[in-house]
């Protein structure tokens, strides 16, 4: 049996522990729950301050002078396209705070460019800085800039508050693209300032259905408070009845029910809204809390309903592919009233936005009062870390999101992925073999690490075993399909079966580098290199900093007599930090080449 040493397998060690983070991130390592009438938030990212799926407005603005006689300075001495470009930059690198102060300072300098206002604007919304943004709000231009302007400033009066102030500026209501979030927070400004002819009126006809739903659930909390029992029940009955959207309202109206001291009727209202959605935890927690005798919900204060009715209209917008729309939203959410779940979904929706930095800004915010929700938090900054190649941070992270929550699988897995990746396999086989993730029930990503756990220890029949298990469970896993059958062609233990099951592999991710890798390299085993070369080139084009295939594309070079773009290439691997077991044997092989055997016998020999 050949050696496999580690520097054959580092790359794909590392995908595979990645693989297992992204797989059990992905799904949530703890499932959060949307609140009551909301839905779940969409994945894809979306234009900055532009309305969902379509072109931002262009305003009409003055270009910016080709030469300022004089050039605008601050007192620093600091010139105003110098702080819009150190500014621009900063948001480039995620700095969204720093960025947003260079552009604020940008403006000041500049009141007349329009553009240079609009992006300090945004910037402050989405680092968080809200009065800054209510300052900066434009006057005029596109309307997804001044409508976002006139919310800010109406939510921070409120914050601040001043709800008449807050509730005089809805006297004109805010407008699209942010007419929603305007009807989700009037009627509870209106009745923190004494309005209740504005604050019970029902919401304009002509939003659409779902919002005109939400709006009645508002209502209907607002006539409780006002002891217009009847009222209220009308509202949350009518709902609940509703043949399509019922379900999403069984238990803000069991919650009345319970408040009402009409126990029994609620659970029979849960009961049924489980019938109809057995997942819905919501209702689960719900029933469990009403069978236990527990105390209900209160009504929600003024502030906490309008921030409610920013969360909606977030988890609305996500679902249209509005996430800047959603981070904005939370924000002032979140400044009306904190909240660990919603910061969460900020935190997802910052992410989604590219706006990495905040996002772990927000997710270091969480603390551990909610165990799920810290634990969650915690797994996504692992992920974040690990993405970036900082795994001692990564790891770190898991362990406070194992110690929140012991109990999780999918914690223990994306621990385990992370101990392998640092290369501690006996910890990492301490959890795969231990009774969170060693069951008859276990998921095949248990199964696939395991085996790859085994195969960098050099376990190979156990390896072997796992791999096999792990396919039979997922068989159109590229991942597996990939990692087996690399270990079988590169061992020589079954060449031909190892190389379709790369070829398998390929198909499914045509795009995945390390896959089209495994492809060349099976080419080169099997002595095809001509073909290997081609395939190899292709796998580097899409991985070009990574050390082990630039490796085997310098190897397929020397095989058909390209032998001085080998050297190039086995040269440009040492500088791709390798590991040192690697950067010996490149160095070996620029010093005396490939030997004429068997191309099979070794990894890159």
């Amino acid at each position: 049996m050949i050696a496999f040493p580690l520097r054959a397998r580092r790359s794909r060690l590392f995908a595979a522990s990645l693989s297992v983070l992204a797989l059990v991130a992905a799904g949530g390592a703890v499932a959060q729950e949307a609140p009551a009438d909301q839905a779940p938030a969409a994945p894809e990212p979306h234009v900055v301050i532009a309305e969902p799926d379509k072109a931002p407005e262009e305003p009409a603005a003055p270009p910016i002078p080709a030469v300022w006689a004089p050039v605008p300075t601050d007192a620093d001495g600091a010139s105003a396209y110098g702080l819009y470009l150190a500014g621009k930059l900063a948001l480039m690198r995620g700095e969204g705070a720093v960025g947003a102060d260079f552009l604020a300072r940008a403006n000041r300098l500049t009141p007349e460019q329009p553009r240079v206002r609009e992006q300090a604007f945004t910037a402050a919304l989405l680092t968080g800085d809200l009065d800054v943004a209510a300052a900066l709000a434009p006057s005029d231009g596109s309307p997804a800039f001044v409508e976002a302007g006139r919310l800010v400033q109406t939510v921070q009066a409120f914050v601040h508050g001043d709800a008449r102030a807050a509730d005089a500026a809805l006297n004109q209501p805010i407008g699209a693209p942010h007419a929603r979030a305007g009807i989700m927070i009037t009627p509870w400004i209106a009745a923190a300032a004494g309005d209740w002819t504005r604050a019970l009126q029902p919401a304009p006809t002509t939003a659409d259905p779902l919002t005109l739903a939400i709006a009645r659930v508002s209502r209907a909390s607002l006539l409780e408070r006002r002891r217009d029992y009847a009222g209220a029940e009308a509202e949350l009955k009518g709902l609940a009845d509703a043949p399509t959207i019922g379900a999403l309202f069984k238990r803000p109206y069991g919650e009345f029910l319970e408040r009402r001291r009409r126990r029994p009727e609620a659970i029979a209202l849960y009961q049924a809204g489980l019938t109809a959605n057995p997942d819905d935890t919501g209702l689960k927690r719900a029933l469990a809390r009403a069978q236990a005798g527990e105390r209900p919900p209160a009504l929600p204060t003024f502030r906490a309903g309008a921030a409610q009715g920013l969360t909606t209209a977030a988890f609305q917008a996500a679902n249209e592919r509005g996430n800047e729309f959603a981070a904005v939203y939370l924000r002032l959410a979140l400044n009306l009233e904190y909240d660990d779940t919603t910061q969460y979904t900020l935190a997802q929706m910052l992410s989604r936005a590219g706006l990495n930095s905040a996002a772990r800004a927000a997710l270091e915010r969480i603390g551990p009062d909610d165990a799920a929700v810290y634990a969650a938090a915690r797994a996504e900054l692992a992920s974040s870390y690990a993405q970036e190649g900082q795994d001692q941070a990564a790891l770190t992270e898991l362990r406070r999101a194992a110690a929140a929550l012991p109990a999780d699988p999918r914690i223990a897995l994306m621990l385990a992925g992370q101990l392998v990746q640092l290369k501690d396999y006996d910890a990492a086989l301490t959890l795969l073999n231990g009774p969170l993730l060693n069951t008859a029930q276990q998921p095949s990503s248990a199964r696939f690490l395991r085996g790859a756990t085994y195969e960098a220890m050099n376990r190979i029949p156990e390896a072997e075993a796992e791999l096999w298990a792990a396919l039979q469970s997922a068989p159109n896993d590229a991942n597996t399909l990939n990692y087996l059958g690399y270990l079988w062609v590169d061992k020589g233990l079954r060449v031909q079966e190892g190389a379709d099951m790369i070829a398998r592999a390929h198909a499914l991710e045509p795009n995945n580098g390390h896959i089209e890798d495994s492809l060349g390299w099976a080419q080169y085993r099997q002595g095809q290199f001509d073909t290997a070369v081609t395939t190899l080139e292709q796998a580097v084009d899409k991985e070009p900093a990574n050390a082990e295939i630039n490796d085997h594309l310098g190897d397929a070079y020397w095989r058909v007599g390209r032998r001085r773009e080998a050297g190039w290439l086995w040269n440009r691997v040492l500088t791709l930090d390798p590991d040192a077991e690697r950067r010996a044997e490149v160095e070996r092989k620029i010093a005396d080449g490939l030997d004429d055997g068997p191309a099979s016998t070794g990894v890159s020999n």
